[in-house]
């Protein structure tokens, strides 16, 4: 009696510590992510744009829930990413505001419209757009360098007064119309984003 009463304690005992180091375990991977949250976030974020498995992106949810239930108990730094991958320009179409004019005036006024979407699970902040025009070779002629004070839409900026700092958020598609005035030889044109 006395040998089965020991081993079953000792049996408990063992079980107990067990349980014991799988909840320190589990602790320190939370600990863990909170303290490396603004760096594993943005690592591990998926797609919305349906290029991620959906696996990955209900991983990716369960994450954000357990991340927002830790900042609401230990507290949080927000800070947006800048990860020029996230973004996506949609449609980029240039398109002339007087077609029968436009060779007549010296200056060629035109339209750029374009649209960009944040296609991160995160906020991201807002990147510059960089136009660069080219002549019938594939030369570039000229660049324009526009900052996101320059082509986030003012009723956007408006709305959200700390835009620059929160970022775009998840899914966000933006429709922009640039005016330009295009040099005669201009026969083609490039949209790219980028982080200064």
């Amino acid at each position: 009696m006395d040998d089965t009463q020991h081993s079953f304690a000792s049996t408990q005992k063992k079980s107990l510590k067990f349980i014991a180091l799988g909840l320190f375990f589990i602790l320190l991977i939370l600990f863990a992510e909170h303290l490396s949250r603004n760096a594993l976030l943005p690592a591990l974020a998926t797609r919305v744009d349906g290029t991620s498995s959906p696996i990955a992106s209900s991983a990716f949810s369960i994450l954000q829930q357990v991340d927002e239930k830790l900042c609401r108990a230990l507290g949080c730094i927000n800070r947006s990413t800048s990860d020029f991958s996230a973004w996506k320009i949609t449609t980029a179409t240039l398109a002339s505001e007087n077609s029968r004019e436009g060779l007549k005036t010296a200056a060629n006024q035109s339209v750029l419209q374009v649209e960009i979407q944040n296609r991160l699970a995160i906020p991201v902040l807002f990147p510059n757009l960089e136009i660069s025009l080219t002549d019938a070779e594939e030369s570039e002629m000229q660049f324009i360098r526009l900052t996101p004070k320059d082509w986030v839409p003012s009723t956007w900026q408006t709305s959200h007064p700390n835009f620059s700092l929160r970022g775009a958020p998840s899914g966000a598609i933006y429709r922009l119309e640039l005016p330009l005035s295009l040099p005669q030889n201009a026969a083609g044109y490039r949209v790219r984003v980028f982080y200064p």
